[in-house]
């Protein structure tokens, strides 16, 4: 049965304790003066050139043709040679100890012998010495402080002439190393220390190196590869990134001889599977190839291409979470015959900054290129919204009409918006805010807001619903209602009050007539990139009334205090948002709970609250009109809607009733509109603000509409397609005549 060096420790840790303690106490076969030179030699020396002088002692001593000190890692795992034949390794050579990869049987002796040792071990070891082994002798030295703990594993080997090592030799061994191993052992520790510290300040000297280079994703790479050659000392690296899409390892190579010919760096491109690079690709290991030609995985058509002769490789892998990302292979090491375990470990502590510096460079790139993706359609959009200077001078410089002028019920919830011409909209907007006093108070400069108001208009889409026309109707439905209910004096403050008007005023910004849910569910860029968000549509339309704001020329806040500005922007976010009526629907209950508490001005939520009722109540005030309006926008809104549906059905995704023009039901749907959402929200504005319970009843009246509407239709109802409810000239008279009867009551 097999034993490892666990094993070792178990059984002759009491036989070590023992000689060891015999040899304090008993007459010392080693000449103490001897001993004590020996140690006195060390001073200075390195933990190699310690254990050559030790070898030495030992030869001398026992006799013996060669010895070597194996010295056992910290996590008792291999054994290394550092010193062969009394002369110091380019490379170490490691050992292993555990699985029984050293040993073959332990015996019960306090020695290992040449039987005790694996035959392979055994060949390793003539051939690392260049001798035939007759005889061996190999004992373990017990850590000073810790007995279970071995450091070393000394080997004699060769008798001089003697067929066997005798107990006197093992004497030797022992009282050598119970005064030598302690002053090795803290060599080894300062050795190791003293290269990890090395290591550590070489890595940080490379991070920082990289990590100023996540900018430009070429420079990085080159940087990465320039690191990975110093600190290895290798002659050239190349750098593979796995395109997994193509399922391709694509290398920009550098090749000394290319850069001195005055020539570029090549793409060279490899099938990901294949030769080293796809190996370690593949199986994300590393490959530390001595001689590249005799490796069946060396890809020598590389050689062929760049024109370089490989002698040995390193080969890593640069992975994350996800997995490889890309693969760095290291050639021909100038100042040794192969690449050693030193640089196996710093390439693996290298590859970590790799991957984290490829990553974050490769995602900056994309986040760069989105910015100027974003900054190009912007500059396009703006372009093409652009206003003729002499347009804005034109319409800051015009009289500016008083509400009289404008309309005799231009103050009054009865005025229908949308009979205005559109070439007076943009100034009647300007009256608007000079009637309320936004433009005194709030100091903003004519041409400004003249710029403003014409690149919003601009900004609206030609929609059969949500265009200009709608943002128009919706800022003078605020308009009333701060004219009216005297808002200002009893429940906002005054910047809550303008912010109001303006986001009114932008509330739907290049609407593209598609809801929320069209934008997630056909994931159109618009929903990519607001993908984190419920309201998609609202805030694009915050961006880009952001985009015009930060417009030159157009900045109407620009005269607000600093602490203003912030609040009027966080205003401006909330109120745009909140016109999305998921949103209304979760803040009803908080609306009338205030209700039944009472409003009061000095809480913010209340002031937040009420302004979500503000702007739904401004941004449905459509259905607050006469019948004949009412029944107008019925028509946009389903126009709209339809066109929606169709686009569905053209990729094969099934629209909703409402926007399905082939089954909706414009009476139904329209009498359950008013009925679940209009009339309800109408009536809790008119509980806030009594002056507007008339808006309630003509929503009212509208319900009775559209219910005489369907009653008089009847069973054509089913046969009808959904926009003919529209063109029946004869129902509409009906109704008419209805409301006429209405009205008299």
């Amino acid at each position: 049965m097999g034993c490892d060096l666990s094993t070792c420790v178990s059984h002759n840790s009491e036989t070590n304790l023992d000689r060891i303690t015999c040899t304090r106490h008993a007459k010392m076969i080693s000449d103490p003066a001897e001993l004590l030179k020996l140690c006195g030699s060390f001073q200075d020396d390195s933990a190699a050139v310690i254990q050559c002088k030790i070898s030495k002692y030992l030869q001398k001593h026992t006799k013996a043709e060669k010895a070597l000190l194996l010295v056992v890692s910290d996590d008792q795992y291999d054994a290394t040679c550092q010193v062969a034949n009394d002369v110091i390794l380019e490379e170490e050579i490691k050992f292993p100890l555990q699985k029984n990869n050293f040993f073959t049987t332990f015996p019960k002796s306090k020695s290992l012998r040449c039987q005790d040792i694996k035959e392979e071990i055994l060949q390793k070891l003539q051939k690392l010495l260049k001798i035939k082994i007759k005889s061996l002798l190999c004992i373990p030295i017990a850590h000073p402080n810790n007995e279970k703990k071995y450091i070393l594993l000394v080997c004699l080997i060769n008798k001089i002439g003697s067929e066997e090592f005798t107990d006197e030799d093992e004497k030797i061994i022992s009282e050598c190393c119970m005064h030598t191993s302690p002053i090795l052992l803290k060599s080894l520790i300062y050795e190791e220390e003293k290269r990890q510290r090395k290591q550590c300040q070489s890595l940080l000297l490379v991070a920082r190196n990289i990590f100023s280079h996540l900018d430009n994703v070429t420079a990085l790479l080159s940087e990465i590869m320039t690191e990975a050659r110093n600190l290895t000392n290798a002659e050239r690296c190349s750098l593979f990134l796995l395109d997994k899409e193509q399922n391709e390892l694509i290398a920009k190579v550098f090749d000394s001889n290319m850069a001195d010919d005055g020539g570029e760096s090549k793409d060279v491109r490899l099938p990901a599977h294949q030769g080293i690079a796809g190996h370690v690709a593949t199986t994300g290991e590393m490959l530390n190839i001595h001689d590249a030609y005799s490796h069946p995985l060396f890809y020598r058509k590389m050689d062929e291409v760049t024109g370089f002769k490989t002698r040995n490789i390193l080969c890593f892998p640069i992975q994350d979470d996800s997995g490889v990302v890309g693969v760095a292979e290291l050639c021909n090491k100038k100042d040794g015959r192969y690449f050693t375990h030193f640089d196996e470990e710093i390439a693996n502590a290298f590859s970590i900054y790799c991957a984290i510096s490829i990553m974050h460079s490769l995602m900056w790139k994309k986040v760069r290129d989105a910015q100027h993706r974003s900054r190009l359609a912007n500059e396009l959009m703006m372009y093409h919204m652009k206003i003729p200077e002499e347009e804005v001078i034109a319409l800051a410089q015009a009289s500016i009409p008083l509400p009289s002028e404008i309309h005799k019920d231009f103050v009054t919830f009865s005025y229908n918006p949308r009979q205005t011409p559109d070439s007076d909209t943009a100034l009647i907007t300007l009256a608007m805010f000079e009637d309320l006093g936004m433009i005194q108070h709030w100091r903003i400069p004519k041409l400004t807001l003249a710029r403003f108001i014409l690149m919003v208009k601009k900004g609206y889409r030609d929609l059969p619903y949500h265009n200009w026309m709608h943002a128009f109707s919706v800022a003078h439905f605020c308009y009333l209602l701060l004219k009216i209910t005297n808002l200002q004096e009893t429940h906002l403050m005054a910047l809550e009050c303008f912010t109001l008007f303006v986001a009114c005023i932008c509330h739907d910004l290049d609407h593209r007539g598609t809801t929320n849910s069209f934008q997630h569910r056909l994931k159109t860029d618009l929903g990519a990139v607001y993908s984190s968000e419920s309201s998609v549509m609202e805030m694009h339309h915050f961006s880009q009334t952001m985009a015009i704001l930060h417009s030159d020329g157009c900045n109407i806040f620009e005269n607000l205090s600093q602490k203003e500005y912030t609040q009027c922007l966080d205003y401006l976010q909330l109120l745009i948002l909140a016109t999305d009526l998921a949103n209304h629907f979760r803040r009803v209950k908080e609306i009338h709970k205030i209700l039944e508490d009472g409003y009061d001005y000095k809480n913010e939520q209340h002031h937040i609250l009420l302004l979500n009722l503000l702007i739904t109540s401004c941004d449905l005030s459509d259905q607050t009109k006469d019948w004949k309006m009412c029944k107008t926008i019925a028509e946009r809104i389903f126009q709209e809607f339809f066109l929606q549906g169709d686009m569905e059905k053209s990729i094969g995704v099934n629209p909703v009733e409402m926007m399905d023009r082939e089954r909706a039901c414009i009476p139904d749907l329209q009498i359950n509109f008013l009925n679940g959402i209009c009339f309800p929200l109408y009536k809790l504005l008119s509980s806030f603000f009594p002056q507007t319970y008339e808006i309630v009843q003509m929503i009212g009246t509208n319900i009775k509409c559209w219910e005489c509407l369907k009653s008089l239709m009847g069973d054509q109802l089913g046969t009808v397609k959904s926009l003919e409810v529209f063109d029946n000239k004869d129902l509409e008279d009906e109704v008419q005549k209805y409301v006429e009867d209405i009205k008299q009551e």
